[in-house]
């Protein structure tokens, strides 16, 4: 009877600010100077509060002519959908309420693409902490027409409709900015990814960054969406020791005695953005959920990124896409010579595929990270500093996919077939490789009954031979009948800085880990 009389009680404070907030005309907490919308062919929904009976005028001026658009405020908000307007700028945004005549104008104003960047410590990792931060924060000014913005740290155990708080409303990237305080300012997957966005775009790209450390996708999922993997409505941050272990030993910022619930972030810091309108979203996230749910992660992700596009799409009156691209990164590493479940979840990111796109996470991209290992990191390993190898192996993808560019390679080699002979196995790739012959990084599973799920059933084998697209292993250690599959990089920290075995032929980007079945040879 408490919770419920404690849940009606939010929800009425809520109705309440809201209703608070009607009183006074401005836009929404997410618009304001220096601005990015989302250019055409999609139009940009702008929204704001104002006084229920009045008539808002919403109009550009800029370099083009825009018609103006008269909308109602309705019970304290009132919201329109602008004409397409191609990429550029700047304009003013203003807004005009019949009432009072009072109006409210925004300035320089561009137009071009709206990425959202979401995840937990990973992306929260700032460009001050990354490898050559003082070169890349003096190349911040450089790029002007690269806005960030970020939403502030908030939960909420209700749907909110609009932001609690701003942590950098939106802005001009600047070395301050870019290089804050460690985990709470700006993203640098984030404002890489959007920067060499740019360097091949050539027009504006808004940032809009909503991420908290140490958090597990299910903070970040609606109720909705963990109903569809059968999950549980909290996740104790100090129920596992495991976990404990890894936000201490990592030097995690936040409060390590919280716990949280489901879906608090979604409620505050996702579906509040849900009216934007937005080209896609890339993530990094994982680490959390190593330790928890862990074996339910490859629902909970691809159900998260459905429940997403959904959310935006209606959000927005269908100008996001309705199967917007969505990019991630696979999980680097955290602890050598262990296994901390980080090898589980990569495979989970992928739904079980091992590479994306894939049938079950369409129109998706990853960027592999396994091979950038920073055993020295200050902040602990499991936040390694070369970020930008990450934000350019998304960018690849997002050239591929979201943009559609022909002759991109933005994925790894993958396994097409694995045929076992009597002394060997040979696997063939999907694209010419470049391959080192070392003997640490396949496993065999070897079982008389084909039993593989302890790791004492796997064997270590050596590449003996490889080819322009093939290598072949040597399976000595195991009689041929008692194959069950074989495995590359199955462990949580498998290879030193960018020495995996397999790479592209131009040594680019690196195979990700895989396992083959002997029922699919």
């Amino acid at each position: 009877m408490l919770s419920t009389l404690v849940r009606l009680s939010l929800v009425l404070s809520a109705f309440a600010s809201v209703l608070s907030e009607a009183e006074v005309f401005h836009f929404a907490s997410y618009y304001g100077d220096h601005m990015v919308l989302q250019k055409a062919p999609a139009k940009a929904v702008v929204w704001g509060y104002g006084k229920t009976g009045a008539k808002v005028v919403v109009s550009l001026s800029g370099p083009l002519k825009i018609s103006a658009n008269y909308v109602p405020v309705i019970n304290g908000i009132w919201r329109t959908t602008l004409s397409p307007v191609g990429a550029g700028g700047p304009y003013n945004l203003t807004a005009s309420q019949s009432t009072n005549d009072s109006s409210i104008s925004l300035i320089d104003v561009l137009f071009g693409d709206i990425w959202l960047c979401g995840g937990q410590s990973n992306m929260a990792f700032t460009v001050g902490q990354v490898y050559n931060a003082k070169e890349e924060l003096a190349m911040a000014s450089k790029f002007p027409s690269v806005r960030i913005f970020q939403a502030a740290l908030e939960q909420s155990s209700v749907e909110l409709n609009d932001l609690e708080g701003v942590e950098v409303p939106w802005s001009l990237p600047t070395a301050e900015l870019l290089g804050g305080k460690d985990f709470s300012h700006f993203s640098a997957v984030c404002w890489l990814f959007g920067r060499y966005l740019y360097e091949t775009l050539q027009y504006p790209i808004g940032l809009v960054e909503s991420c908290w450390g140490g958090t597990p996708v299910e903070a970040w999922s609606s109720q909705r969406a963990l109903h569809k993997c059968g999950l549980k409505s909290s996740v104790s941050r100090h129920s596992s020791v495991l976990y404990n272990q890894l936000l201490v030993q990592s030097n995690f910022w936040e409060d390590i005695s919280a716990e949280w619930d489901s879906s608090v972030l979604w409620n505050s810091m996702i579906h509040p953005l849900r009216n934007m309108t937005i080209t896609g979203a890339i993530w990094y996230q994982g680490e959390a959920n190593a330790a928890h749910n862990r074996d339910k992660y490859n629902c909970s992700f691809p159900a998260m990124i459905d429940d997403w596009r959904i959310a935006f799409h209606e959000g927005s009156d269908g100008q996001t896409a309705l199967d917007f691209p969505f990019g991630f990164v696979q999980l680097s590493t955290w602890h050598n010579n262990s296994q901390d479940g980080f090898r589980e979840i990569r495979w989970h990111q992928t739904a079980d595929y091992g590479f994306a796109p894939n049938e079950r996470m369409k129109n998706t991209f990853m960027a592999v990270a396994i091979d950038l290992p920073d055993e020295k990191s200050p902040w602990g390993s499991i936040h390694p500093r070369y970020k930008q190898d990450v934000a350019y192996r998304l960018v690849l993808g997002a050239r591929a996919v979201a943009y559609g560019e022909k002759n991109v390679s933005f994925q790894g080699p993958f396994p097409t077939q694995g045929l076992l002979n009597q002394s060997f196995i040979s696997i063939v790739f999907n694209q010419d490789i470049s391959a080192s012959l070392d003997d640490d990084f396949f496993e065999v599973c070897c079982s008389a009954n084909k039993m593989c799920g302890t790791d004492q059933s796997w064997l270590p084998v050596p590449i003996i031979k490889q080819g322009s697209d093939y290598i072949i292993l040597s399976i000595t250690p195991c009689p041929t009948e008692h194959i069950a599959a074989v495995r590359y990089l199955w462990k949580d920290w498998p290879c030193k800085f960018k020495a995996c075995p397999i790479y592209s032929s131009d040594k680019v980007l690196p195979a990700p880990p895989f396992i083959l079945y002997r029922s699919s040879n």
